[in-house]
């Protein structure tokens, strides 16, 4: 599936991996025929991609080929073991929690997770956590503190679920105290928005000492159709929103709400995998190497001041 925007490229790309097939099948003379194409797929994506407005990069970073908190596990650490539940109510898949090492450091990994098959998709609701979702996110978060190890957040979702059992099982002060285990946090705390940042349900995952984000992802107080419809009581007022929300990396980047911006492969990391996550990898390892220089009270002083710099003002 492609965005509208895409399709061009999509059939571009169809005809590349055609011609890969019958190059490797012994068809040499298919070569400049392959390169030829490989350079109009270049050039069209940056032309393409350089000129996307807010709400189309809302879209890409909705987009249901984008790899997801699962993909970037697999791709970028090995011996990842899941925990699963909060001991207090039960298991929310909408939230992927775990240890693993990258490279030879070992790290606690908290990510929302989206699914991708319909089946997998109505297990994890979505990526929308339910407030057991938050207190596992919490319980891996206190056990990573005891034992000295980073912690890596993975941010892709809508927003927290709004469901009245969710509600009843206390949503808002499960991610209050998300908030806060994470401010004070003794370990370095890494956090990366890889698709969608809804609300409070993301926030929760982004109390971090750096906080980055993908080219093509969106971090915001609300969905760009959620505030359409506050303002202007139209839903069809999206693009307008997006743009008010000032939600992209580069808006955010500027503003100083997050730290950097990590370049997607040419057209998004839904076109290559391996390239994204190589590009991930380097700068998760970078950042959590000066972070880990430093002492407990350090990470944690580092983390408040970062936070009480945002949104500062001076009054005239």
């Amino acid at each position: 599936m492609f965005l509208e925007f895409e399709k061009e490229l999509a059939e571009l790309n169809q005809k590349i991996v055609q011609l890969k097939k019958l190059y490797q099948l012994g068809e040499k003379d298919k070569e400049r025929d392959l390169r030829k194409l490989q350079r109009e797929f270049r050039k069209k994506s940056k032309e393409i991609y350089s000129k996307l407005d807010p709400w189309e990069r809302v879209l890409l970073a909705r987009h249901p080929q984008r790899p997801h908190t699962l993909d970037y596990i697999k791709l970028i650490f090995k011996d990842f073991i899941e925990l699963h539940g909060d001991r207090k109510f039960g298991d929310d898949k909408a939230i992927v929690a775990g240890f693993a090492y990258l490279d030879d450091i070992p790290v606690a990994i908290i990510g929302h997770e989206k699914g991708r098959t319909t089946k997998e998709k109505m297990e994890r609701n979505f990526g929308m956590p339910h407030p057991e979702g938050y207190r596992k996110a919490v319980r891996i978060a206190k056990l990573a503190e005891h034992y000295c190890l980073p912690v890596i957040t993975f941010i892709d979702t809508p927003g927290a679920y709004p469901g009245v059992g969710a509600e009843e099982r206390g949503q808002s002060e499960a991610i209050a105290d998300s908030l806060y285990t994470f401010g004070y946090l003794k370990v370095p705390v890494l956090a990366v928005v890889i698709g969608e940042g809804g609300s409070g349900g993301a926030l929760a995952l982004g109390v971090a000492n750096v906080v980055l984000m993908l080219e093509n992802a969106i971090y915001s107080v609300i969905s760009p159709e959620g505030c359409a419809a506050i303002l202007w009581k139209d839903q069809s007022k999206v693009k307008e929103a997006s743009k008010a929300l000032k939600l992209t990396a580069k808006d955010l980047l500027e503003l100083g709400v997050i730290d950097g911006v990590i370049r997607e492969p040419l057209g998004g990391a839904h076109w290559d995998y391996a390239r994204m996550a190589r590009l991930l990898k380097r700068c998760i390892k970078v950042n959590l190497r000066r972070l880990m220089g430093l002492s407990q009270e350090e990470i944690v002083r580092h983390r408040i001041e970062k936070f009480r710099k945002i949104g500062f003002f001076v009054e005239r």
